[in-house]
């Protein structure tokens, strides 16, 4: 798979794509990803990308011509582009499996008080990580590329992610590891009976009611 993030503010991601599993997937060859910085496509002589907005208003606003001359330079025939913006379609897993089903992936970082109207005909999809607003796009560009990179064949073990929360609306059941008692917290012996079929049926129960605690919502999909 091959990722481009387009943002005013590259360095943000270094730390990001040079540590623990992202990194060892680009080292893998499993997923290459381009950091643009697209006022490298601004043709004003002062690199200029942004301006204020037409008729009034507070904060500057993203300009067209940067952003679609780069869009028009990266894009090929299999190229999904992916606005992010708070008034966005709400990320979660299920988004996160398709888009890990594609092989190029452009991603608009936004910054500043928005972008102008006309970019958004650039995008195959908008979203959003939450009902909250930040400074810029480059969180919320990591976020997805981090849920994205671990779904690829040959980055983490099938296993691992299956039994991820929000797979088939559910949230994960608890893990234990060592001691077996700690500060007089026990392991629950059915952890300890060696008899698969009960942890797996324990494990089930325990996702349906943490769900059913926690988020009933998601119960409401099943």
């Amino acid at each position: 798979m091959k990722i481009d993030v387009l943002t005013l503010f590259p360095d943000m991601f270094e730390g990001f794509i040079k540590e623990s599993i992202i990194k060892r997937a680009i080292d893998k060859k499993i997923v290459e990803i381009n950091l643009i910085d697209f006022r490298a496509y601004s043709k004003d002589p002062h690199k200029k990308v942004d301006d204020y907005q037409i008729g009034g208003g507070a904060g500057m606003v993203l300009m067209p011509q940067p952003i679609f001359d780069a869009v028009s330079d990266l894009k090929g025939d299999n190229t999904k582009v992916i606005l992010l913006t708070p008034q966005g379609e709400k990320y979660n897993q299920n988004i996160a499996y398709d888009l890990s089903r594609e092989t190029h992936l452009i991603i608009i970082c936004g910054h500043y008080e928005g972008f102008d109207e006309r970019i958004r005909s650039l995008a195959d999809i908008e979203l959003s990580i939450g009902d909250f607003v930040l400074t810029g796009g480059e969180v919320p560009a990591m976020a997805i590329v981090d849920s994205i990179v671990r779904l690829l064949d040959g980055v983490i073990t099938k296993e691992s992610h299956i039994n991820d929360s929000f797979n088939n609306n559910l949230l994960d059941y608890p893990v234990y590891t060592h001691p077996i008692d700690f500060k007089g917290m026990k392991v629950p012996e059915i952890l300890l009976s060696g008899h698969h079929e009960n942890i797996a049926n324990w494990r089930y129960m325990e996702q349906l009611k943490r769900t059913k605690e926690r988020r009933p919502d998601l119960l409401e999909k099943r």
